[in-house]
């Protein structure tokens, strides 16, 4: 019998190790850090020698990549062999170092974030997207809630929308998400960007604005989270952590790829309304930059 639990195997591997590793527990979670250190380690081992390297059991490691996404360790290993053969360049460690010259740190940072614009648009359900922006086209009013590097994401869709004549408004203080968040009503959206889906700035707001009926919709890398088991709709984000560059700072490239398919999205949905007031707004800011 098919466990209800476990979805549906990742088509990128790492990126779904990645996403997911926050979740999991802590024996789970040194299996996965291994899993992103060295996927190639597991292509070459059985699971016993796996279990030698990892210290942990084979009934660990089974239960480790079902949480994972996969029925077993083997189909676990088969997935990153696909992805050696596939991509190999992708799976060469490349974190940044602290003596690492700047013609290194240009290439290591473009590859990471293009590996994270990939990562996200494989990832990102076309239908799931379009419901997104059906209920964001219809709304009173929206919400974007974030904090931090996901506040500037926050800030950034919420300037988009207003460009294109929806009402929108940003909110990275708690008080003020929450004030925003208890106004709210059936037909209106709250989206919560939270890369670990966890922030309680973030998820105390979203509660609150479902509480009140209105649509909530998660922009995160982990879709276990508490954030994404709120939302009506998640949109999972992707983003490789470093010690140069913390989830949040690695997530907010892939997050704005998002907002920038929501955008268009709901400019091609409203494309007269959307097109007048992209004119109109142009023609403001140029009198105001010629005058």
């Amino acid at each position: 019998m098919a466990d209800p639990m476990r979805a549906a195997e990742p088509a990128n591997p790492v990126a779904a190790v990645r996403a997911v590793l926050p979740s999991l527990t802590p024996a789970a979670q040194s299996i996965a850090r291994i899993i992103l250190d060295d996927p190639g380690l597991v292509v070459r081992s059985t699971i016993t020698e796996f279990s030698g390297v990892s210290g942990t059991s084979e009934a660990t490691i089974v239960r480790t990549a079902r949480a994972l996404g996969f029925s077993g360790y083997s189909q676990m290993r088969f997935a990153l062999a696909a992805a050696v053969a596939k991509e190999p360049e992708r799976l060469v460690p490349g974190d940044l170092a602290p003596d690492d010259p700047l013609t290194d740190v240009i290439a290591k940072v473009a590859r990471a974030e293009s590996e994270a614009l990939a990562d996200t648009a494989a990832q990102l359900d076309p239908d799931q997207l379009g419901e997104v922006v059906a209920a964001i086209s219809a709304a009173r009013r929206v919400d974007v809630y974030g904090v931090a590097a996901s506040g500037l994401v926050a800030a950034d869709m919420s300037q988009k929308l207003l460009r294109i004549g929806l009402s929108s408004h940003p909110f990275s203080d708690a008080h003020l998400a929450l004030t925003s968040a208890a106004l709210l009503r059936e037909g209106d959206v709250a989206v919560a960007i939270s890369c670990s889906g966890e922030t309680p700035d973030v998820l105390v707001p979203a509660r609150t604005a479902a509480d009140t009926g209105a649509l909530v919709v998660a922009i995160t890398n982990n879709p276990r989270s508490a954030l994404a088991e709120l939302a009506d709709h998640t949109l999972v984000s992707a983003g490789r952590e470093t010690a140069f560059r913390p989830g949040a700072l690695a997530s907010r490239i892939s997050q704005l790829l998002i907002v920038d398919c929501l955008f268009v999205g709901l400019a091609q949905r409203t494309y007269d309304t959307a097109d007048a007031a992209i004119r109109a707004t142009r023609e403001a800011t140029d009198r105001y930059r010629n005058r």
